[in-house]
């Protein structure tokens, strides 16, 4: 099914549960106030939104980000920015294995990488977050989305109701892409929220935490909290509630860390990949 608006602005569904590609719109224009309104009404109802064929300068990028909100500030301390921020304009974070002396230049640099939710290890975490490509591999490096409000309204009943009205701790060391791993640098993030989130634009409950950050359920021994914990991450990875997203140069993505998780598969380590990210700053605890 295919949703017009007023303008020549095309919603085309990319899976049952989340995703919509947006066509008919160059985001290098300025837009009027009908047209940002669909924007963003796409965007709650389909959680993550992908603008196709898109030719952004960076400036370009802060101005799209800055339609939904507040642009979030980069979290992680000066000293731990990799060699490359320096050429980046404040508030955009590179995403990238291509390396300068040896040194990536920007973060999260190779291969797979756990589902998880931007910035929940933050007090206030951020709404959400575009990613622009530049440079692709020329295979693997997806990005795969989850519907937490669909892993929500299908989690077996027994286990909602032993996390219903819990709250779960995360944690999270920069630069790591599975927990444990190793790979962080000297920096990280901690905080709690529910373990199922009330969207507070939609109303709508989803599944809040993820396998890359979350460690515990406050109040509850380990040996009982992880299983409950690892029975809803194999629920909200299901591949049912998952749409898969393959990249091309210059596809815009922006995604609701407010009810939708995202990884990333694996690609060959020779092979360049290069994303500019930008956020948009949370204005509410989860709950």
């Amino acid at each position: 099914m295919v949703a017009t608006t007023g303008t020549k602005l095309e919603i085309v569904p990319l899976s049952a549960h989340v995703g919509a590609e947006l066509r008919g719109i160059d985001l290098r224009e300025p837009q009027d106030a009908a047209t940002l309104a669909a924007i963003y009404q796409a965007w709650l109802d389909h959680l993550v939104i992908v603008f196709p064929d898109q030719k952004l300068e960076q400036e370009d990028l802060l101005k799209v980000t800055s339609y939904f909100g507040e642009i979030g500030a980069l979290r992680r301390p000066p000293k731990f920015f990799p060699p490359g921020f320096n050429r980046i304009l404040p508030n955009i974070m590179l995403i990238s294995n291509i390396r300068e002396n040896g040194e990536p230049i920007g973060a999260l640099p190779d291969g797979e990488m756990m589902f998880h939710h931007d910035m929940i290890h933050a007090e206030i975490p951020h709404n959400g977050t575009f990613l622009y490509s530049v440079e692709i591999p020329d295979t693997g490096g997806d990005t795969l989305f989850a519907s937490g409000y669909a892993a929500y309204d299908t989690l077996d009943r027994a286990i909602r109701d032993k996390l219903e009205g819990r709250r779960a701790f995360h944690h999270y060391n920069y630069g790591s892409t599975k927990k444990g791993d190793g790979h962080g640098v000297e920096a990280f993030g901690q905080a709690s929220h529910p373990v199922f989130r009330t969207h507070e634009e939609t109303q709508r409950k989803a599944i809040y935490v993820n396998r890359l950050m979350s460690v515990g359920i406050e109040n509850m021994p380990d040996d009982e909290a992880q299983p409950l914990l690892d029975a809803v991450f194999d629920h909200a990875e299901k591949e049912e509630f998952v749409y898969a997203h393959k990249w091309r140069v210059g596809d815009l993505l922006l995604w609701d860390n407010r009810c939708s998780s995202h990884a990333r598969t694996d690609f060959p380590a020779d092979q360049r990949r290069l994303m500019l990210r930008t956020t948009i700053q949370g204005t509410v605890k989860p709950f």
